[in-house]
């Protein structure tokens, strides 16, 4: 993503942690989580941890995440530490 440095849960070894200790790990090394799981917001305290964006699609696949792209970036500008957003479908 032009202007941001983009990394995945698997990518560093994250994939077996769940979301609580996710948050708190991602809290120290990055100021967005981007997710597509709408569930973590009643799971999770939120506005406790960085700024979340919660992709918003059908499938988590290529091909319903890419169209969400220009709305992210122009999100990542803006978006404040302990604040949750929505793109996508709702």
């Amino acid at each position: 993503m032009p202007g941001h440095a983009v990394t995945t849960v698997p990518e560093i070894g994250w994939a077996s942690i769940k979301n609580g200790q996710l948050l708190k790990l991602a809290q120290e090394s990055f100021d967005v989580f981007v997710t597509v799981d709408r569930g973590m917001r009643f799971q999770q305290n939120l506005s406790a941890f960085i700024a979340v964006v919660v992709i918003v699609v059908r499938h988590n696949k290529y091909e319903f995440l890419q169209p969400c792209v220009p709305a992210l970036v122009k999100l990542l500008d803006e978006i404040q530490p302990g604040t949750t957003s929505y793109i996508g479908h709702r």
